[in-house]
């Protein structure tokens, strides 16, 4: 066997310019594959946490059943013990309560539906980028002036299809929590764009005590918003909360939800993402593998007279077959590892320096809530993409190498 190997090396090096060539074309996909997966992987989590933190947050504490029918009446009846639970819950960043109640909204002129949120201004801002979407106007005050209604934040369509803008007075008439009927005046205070269409065309936000007064809400709520420390940590965080509620006989009722159930759309987009980014990689993959096909179909006719002398010697074609393959394991090891390292190197410095997107996307970015660097994540999963290279090489080298035992002595003796 040690003999079998030394000549495959010695045979590797036959052609240096050869192997060099292949060697470069496995490293290559090599290299592509590491970063190209860690840059998709580190774009997802910049996408789902810049998604997140326009409105859904991670994880949501919702009533059973509310994110289907969104009914007033499905609360959260008692808000701060769930919140002194969270308080007890590692790897929560922040938290805010929501409330909601669908509601005719009118201005001078024009009238329509929307969703009017009560919000906590001061830790909404913690979990939504809410207050950084503001273009006119301010952010909502916790507790309006004496005398003087309280503030209202309106996206920027809705705000074109009120004909309002800041300084403007708003009616806001629904219905309450009892049944009764819910009216108030509400000034706009800021008018924001989150990026989202459909959000900012049918959203409304004012404070959540006036909210809560208004609706007849009492101190209940319908959401529980929660931004975790780090998106790898959400599963852990949902079992956690979901195993305190169980124990909790007041709170059995509730249920946790993460951002995939929030927004499934995002979560679709991602996998169909994924799967045409899987097409692209094993077609990148099949061409590398048809270059070492080509590579040794080309050595073995070159080599045909040179295993006709050897085999009419004794050498069994099986053994030739063996070297063979060790010679394409060989250069195969060759690119996979050095691929894998210079491949690993390049993400490590974009992971710290980040990929800078340029001058020319910086308002779209913001305009969608997304920072304007994107960061590769390097993991397990993109740093052991090259040893798909490398069976996948090993499966095209194996043909050329069984043409061998089919060779007659004879037949590759008169090969010139």
């Amino acid at each position: 066997m040690g003999i079998d190997i030394k000549m495959a090396w010695r045979n590797i090096w036959r052609n240096p310019r050869r192997t060099i060539l292949t060697v470069l074309a496995i490293a290559f996909a090599c290299v592509l594959l590491v970063f190209m997966l860690s840059f998709q992987l580190g774009s997802y989590d910049t996408m789902i946490n810049a998604s997140v933190k326009i409105h859904t947050g991670h994880l949501q504490i919702q009533a059973a059943g509310y994110q289907d029918s969104h009914e007033i009446r499905n609360v959260i009846p008692d808000p701060a013990s769930v919140c002194a639970l969270l308080d007890k819950t590692p790897g929560i960043k922040a938290y805010a309560a929501r409330a909601m109640a669908f509601a005719l909204v009118s201005s001078k002129t024009r009238t329509y539906g929307v969703l009017v949120e009560g919000i906590d201004p001061r830790n909404e801002a913690r979990v939504s980028t809410l207050a950084d979407n503001i273009r006119q106007g301010s952010y909502l005050s916790s507790t309006p002036e004496e005398g003087e209604p309280s503030g209202a934040l309106v996206g920027r369509l809705l705000a074109r299809n009120l004909r309002i803008s800041v300084g403007d007075e708003i009616t806001v008439l629904g219905q309450g929590y009892d049944g009764s009927v819910a009216a108030t005046v509400l000034r706009v205070q800021g008018i924001y764009a989150s990026g989202l269409d459909a959000f900012d065309r049918s959203t409304i936000q004012m404070p959540l005590p006036a909210f809560q007064d208004v609706f007849a809400m009492g101190t209940a709520v319908h959401e529980l918003v929660i931004i975790a420390d780090n998106l790898g940590r959400v599963p852990a965080i949902k079992k956690t909360i979901s195993g305190l509620l169980a124990k909790a006989p007041e709170d059995k009722s509730l249920v946790v939800l993460d951002w995939k159930e929030l927004t499934p759309g995002l979560d679709q987009a991602i996998k169909m993402d994924l799967v045409s980014g899987a097409i692209f990689y094993f077609i990148l993959i099949m061409v590398v593998a048809f270059s070492i096909l080509n590579t040794f179909l080309m050595a073995i006719f070159e080599r045909t007279h040179e295993f006709g002398v050897l085999m009419a010697m004794g050498t069994k074609p099986s053994r030739l077959s063996r070297i063979v393959m060790f010679e394409s394991v060989g250069v195969t090891l060759l690119g996979v590892i050095g691929g894998i390292v210079t491949g690993s190197l390049i993400t490590w410095y974009f992971m710290v320096h980040g990929i800078d997107m340029g001058t020319s996307t910086n308002e779209i970015m913001r305009q969608f809530g997304m920072p304007n660097q994107f960061f590769p994540q390097l993991s397990f999963v993109s740093a052991t993409a090259g040893p798909v290279v490398f069976f996948i090489t090993l499966l095209a080298a194996l043909w050329p190498a069984m043409r061998i035992r089919h060779l007659m002595p004879v037949e590759a003796l008169r090969h010139v």
